[in-house]
């Protein structure tokens, strides 16, 4: 097949590492035989009229046989779907990634390991907090505890809570933001495991560690080192994937206490440079092969439906 693909990315964020993902991309598929087109989202306008459904831009090209969706842009992935262009990773997926209270949720439909997790009553306005309810929380998870946003990246807008006065004031300062109450899991304190799930297998993995933070994010200054995880662990991350319905995912895992895998958190557009950097792995390698074969796998069953 002789495919033509788009690749997609935020073209609003800071920094060169969200096209830099994207050039890798491309450059793997060149390897495999297909072209591709780099995007950024805010050059693609979703455009909706009574019985017409359009994506405008200057040229406006033609629209590509598969979309690599690199970005968080929901409406234009979903427009994308609309319009019958199977998008890699799906908008729905996308979507539950983005959110951490959706992930947990889909995470213990699925009896999948995760922290004891506690959801923020939705605040629509400033001082409606009832801080009585945060006594129940602090009982259950005991200190310190994790309280996270829903919405954030790279370790961001997760905070580490070490007694009553600071769980109130991170209460009053979240008001009105979806957020959730996480317990600590010590021992991986300042270390995880990323796992890249590619399909039904993980084609590369690492340890972070971090010497003096809670997180292990290198993006907050871990340290990473190339990992060989266990089929236990491997089963998990391939597992917490399919659960929210993703072709590709970084899967992070946190350390139990027994040294039980937990899951901590799943990312659908997670960067490869660094994997590549620790591993020598090109994740996107993986990733073009799998979206090529299932292209192919779909356009063989047209051909005998």
């Amino acid at each position: 097949m002789n495919l033509h693909g788009w690749i997609i990315y935020n073209g609003s964020l800071k920094g060169n590492k969200f096209l830099d993902f994207a050039e890798w991309i491309q450059s793997s598929a060149l390897k495999q035989g297909s072209t591709t087109s780099i995007y950024k989202n805010n050059e693609l306008l979703v455009s909706l009229q009574t019985n017409e459904l359009k994506i405008l831009s200057d040229g406006s090209p033609k629209l590509p046989d598969y979309v690599v969706f690199a970005d968080k842009d929901i409406y234009l992935a979903k427009q994308l779907e609309l319009l019958r262009i199977p998008v890699f990773n799906p908008s729905r997926s996308i979507e539950i990634s983005d959110d951490k209270i959706a992930t947990f949720q889909e995470l213990a439909k699925y009896d999948l390991p995760i922290p004891q997790t506690f959801v923020a009553p939705k605040v629509f306005m400033k001082g409606n907090t009832n801080l009585e309810d945060l006594h129940g929380v602090s009982e259950a998870l005991g200190f310190p505890l994790i309280m996270k946003e829903a919405f954030g990246s790279f370790g961001e807008q997760v905070y580490l809570i070490k007694d009553e006065k600071e769980l109130m004031n991170k209460a009053l300062e979240l008001q009105g933001k979806p957020y959730l109450y996480q317990e600590f899991i010590s021992s991986s304190f300042g270390k995880d495991l990323r796992l890249h799930v590619v399909g039904d297998k993980v084609v590369a993995a690492m340890k972070r560690q971090s010497k003096n933070d809670f997180r292990a994010n290198v993006s907050a200054g871990g340290s990473m080192q190339a990992y060989v995880p266990s089929a236990q662990e491997e089963k998990l991350a391939v597992a917490a994937t399919k659960a929210i319905g993703a072709n590709f995912a970084g899967v992070d895992l946190l350390l139990g206490v027994d040294g039980q895998p937990i899951i901590c958190e799943i990312n659908s557009n997670a960067h490869i440079r660094n994997m590549f950097d620790c591993t020598g792995i090109n994740v996107a390698d993986y990733i073009m092969q799998y979206i090529l074969m299932v292209l192919e796998h779909n356009k063989i069953g047209e051909d005998h439906a």
